[in-house]
C-alpha cells in the first residue's frame, strides 16, 4: 500500500520542512496542525490543516484538535480488513499512512529555572501520545500498515523505503512502533516522576507527618547513548544510557574529541574522576584507577596540579583516568603525554593541547561542560530489585566541624584536613587518605579493616618516596578503636579528621591527645561502596 496521506505535527522542527517537501514531491498529501502547519505553508507547501480535514475547529485553547474519528479512524483502520476499509469509505474518512509527531517538550520545560506548575501542566501532551499509540498499534502486517516517526534522524530511512517499495517496509514499521512505545513510556514516566515529587512535598489531607518521601512505584527512563565495546569483562555486553536531558556538569554530557571507543570501565572510572575533580573550586587534577583516586592535588594551574597528583602513586597512575577542572593547555598536555593514560577529561582543551594528544590516537579525550548539575537518585541493582538513595552531596556546614582534642589544628593543617576530607568522600570504604600541602600522599581504599587501609596508605606513600611527617589524615568513617589512630600517628600524621560517633570516641580522643594530634569531628560519614 503506497503512502497517500501523512500527518505532521512536531515540537522538534529539525528537518521537517525538507522532509515534507520530499513527501510532497512523491505525491503524498500533507495534513498538519498549529505551528508545524504554518511553517510548512510559509515554505510554500500545500498543506491541509487538521481542523479543515475533520470539520471541527481546535477548542479549549488547542487542548482538543486531533481527538477526532477522522484522525484516529484514519490511523487505526486495519489495512488488511475489508470491513475496516469499507467503514472508512462509509464515513468519508481517509487513511493516514504516515504519522510524524513528537511531543510537547515536558522534560525540557520542567528543567528550565523558574518553571511554574502551570507551565508544566500545559506541556503535558494529550493528542500526540494518543495518535502515536494508535499509529504504533496499527503498524500492521507485511501487507500494509501505518508508519510512525518520532525522531528526525529516521526521515531519510522512511524516504528510502518509499522510493524502493512505495511505503516503509514492515521491518521498519515494527522498529519505529517499538521506538514509539519506549518514547511514550518515558514521557509518561517523566510526568509521573514530576507529579510524584510534588505530591511528596504536599501532604494530602488527613495524612500523618510520617509520610514516606519515596513513591510507591519508581519510574526510571534513560536513552541509549552508545553501545560499548564490552562490559566489565570482555565476555559481557554493555551499553551506556543517559538522562534526557542531561544536566549541565554531569559526565553524560561529554563530547569525545578523539580516541578509541569507550568501555564500561572507562565510563565508570571517568565518572569517579570527574565527580571528584569538579568538587574543587581551585585548579585541581584527579587520577583514578579502578574507581579509586590514586592521586589528587591542587595547583596554580592544571600543570602543577597534575605533577603533584602524579607523584602520589606513579605506579597506579599507569593506564589511569585523568580529570582536570580547568581547560588543558599545551604544557599540561606535554606532561600528561609522558605517561600511559586511558581517558582524559576536562572542560576544554587548547588547540595546541589537542595537537599534542593527536599523536596518541588511542587516548580517549573527553570534553565535559562545567555546571552544577547533580543526579536526583543513586541506584544500585541487587538480585530482584533496586537500592535507591539520594546522592551523597551533603555539604557539612562550617559550624559542624568540632575540634575534640586539646590541640587545635593550625590554619594550614585545617586547609589540608578539608582537602583530605573532600578526597576521602570519593575513595571506596574503608578509606584513609594522607595529604600535605594540597596533594595526596597516600591513599588506602576498600579494605575490610580500617587499620589495613591506614597501613596500605602508609606503604604506598613510602613506595612513592613521599614522607608522611607532618601530614593530615582523613577517615571516611569513625575509628572504632585507637589502633587505627596509632598507625597514622606512627606514620607521621599530626592531625586527623573523621566523623566521630563511635562508642569508643573517648578512647580515640584520649589516644590523639596522648600522641599530640589535633583531631576534628565532622558528624557526617562518607561510606562509598
Amino acid at each position: 500500500m503506497k503512502i497517500q496521506t501523512a500527518l505532521l505535527s512536531v515540537s522538534d522542527k529539525t528537518g521537517i520542512v525538507e522532509f515534507a517537501q520530499a513527501l510532497a514531491q512523491r505525491g503524498v498529501k500533507l495534513l498538519s496542525t498549529g505551528g508545524t502547519a504554518r511553517q510548512l505553508l510559509d515554505a510554500g507547501l500545500q498543506v491541509t490543516e487538521v481542523a479543515a480535514h475533520t470539520g471541527s475547529p481546535e477548542i479549549l485553547d488547542g487542548r482538543v484538535k486531533t481527538l477526532h474519528p477522522k484522525i484516529h479512524g484514519g490511523l487505526l483502520a486495519r489495512r488488511d480488513s475489508a470491513e475496516h476499509l469499507d467503514t472508512l469509505k462509509e464515513h468519508g474518512i481517509d487513511r493516514i499512512d504516515l504519522l510524524v509527531v513528537n511531543l510537547y517538550p515536558f522534560r525540557e520545560t520542567i528543567a528550565k529555572p523558574g518553571c511554574t506548575f502551570e507551565d508544566a501542566i500545559e506541556n503535558i501532551d494529550i493528542g500526540g501520545p494518543a495518535m502515536l499509540r494508535a499509529a504504533a498499534k496499527n503498524h500492521g502486517t507485511p501487507a500494509g500498515g501505518v508508519a510512525v516517526v518520532i525522531d528526525p534522524t529516521d526521515y531519510t530511512r522512511v524516504l528510502a523505503d518509499i522510493d524502493t517499495l512505495g511505503a516503509p517496509s514492515y521491518g521498519l514499521r515494527l522498529e519505529l512502533a517499538a521506538k514509539v512505545y519506549a518514547h511514550t513510556a518515558a514521557y509518561d514516566g517523566a510526568i509521573a516522576a514530576y507529579l510524584t515529587s510534588l505530591a511528596q512535598r504536599e501532604p494530602a489531607q488527613n495524612e500523618t507527618p510520617e509520610r514516606s518521601p519515596w513513591p510507591g512505584v519508581l519510574t526510571l527512563q534513560a536513552r541509549r547513548q552508545q553501545v560499548l565495546r564490552y562490559g566489565e569483562n570482555p565476555h559481557q555486553t554493555a551499553a551506556f544510557y543517559i538522562d534526557h536531558p542531561v544536566r549541565a556538569g554531569l559526565l553524560g554530557s561529554y563530547r569525545q574529541l578523539q580516541g578509541k571507543e569507550l568501555s564500561y570501565n572507562n565510563i565508570a572510572d571517568a565518572d569517579a574522576a570527574w565527580e571528584c575533580v569538579r568538587s574543587f573550586q581551585s585548579s585541581a587534577c584527579v587520577i583514578v584507577k579502578h574507581a579509586n583516586p590514586c592521586g589528587v592535588a591542587l595547583g596554580d594551574g592544571p600543570l602543577q596540579a597534575y605533577q603533584q597528583a602524579f607523584k602520589t602513586d606513579p605506579t597506579s597512575a599507569f593506564g589511569g583516568i585523568i580529570a582536570f577542572n580547568r581547560p588543558v593547555d599545551e604544557a599540561t598536555a606535554q606532561a600528561v603525554s609522558g605517561q600511559f593514560v586511558e581517558v582524559l577529561l576536562a572542560p576544554g582543551y587548547s588547540s595546541e593541547a589537542l595537537a599534542v594528544f593527536a599523536a596518541k590516537k588511542n587516548v580517549r579525550v573527553l570534553e565535559v561542560p562545567q555546571g552544577g548539575g547533580h543526579n536526583d537518585l543513586d541506584i544500585k541493582r541487587v538480585g530482584g530489585g533496586w537500592l535507591v538513595q539520594n546522592p551523597d552531596d551533603f555539604q557539612v556546614p562550617a559550624d559542624a566541624f568540632k575540634v575534640v582534642t586539646e590541640k587545635a589544628p593550625t590554619e594550614t593543617q585545617m586547609r589540608d584536613l578539608m582537602f583530605a576530607w573532600k578526597v576521602a568522600k570519593y575513595v571506596k570504604s574503608n578509606a584513609i587518605v594522607f595529604v600535605g600541602n594540597g596533594m595526596t600522599l597516600g591513599v588506602g581504599a576498600g579494605q575490610m579493616s580500617r587499620i589495613d587501609s591506614a597501613r596500605i596508605a602508609s606503604i604506598k606513600a613510602d613506595n612513592a618516596g613521599l614522607t608522611l611527617q607532618g601530614s593530615a589524615v582523613a577517615s571516611d568513617a569513625f575509628f572504632p578503636f585507637r589502633d587505627g589512630l596509632d598507625v597514622v600517628a606512627d606514620a607521621g600524621a599530626t592531625c586527623v579528621i573523621q566523623p566521630g560517633g563511635s562508642v569508643r570516641d573517648d578512647e580515640v580522643i584520649a589516644a590523639a591527645n596522648e600522641r599530640g594530634l589535633a583531631m576534628v569531628f565532622t558528624g557526617t560519614r562518607h561510606f562509598r561502596h
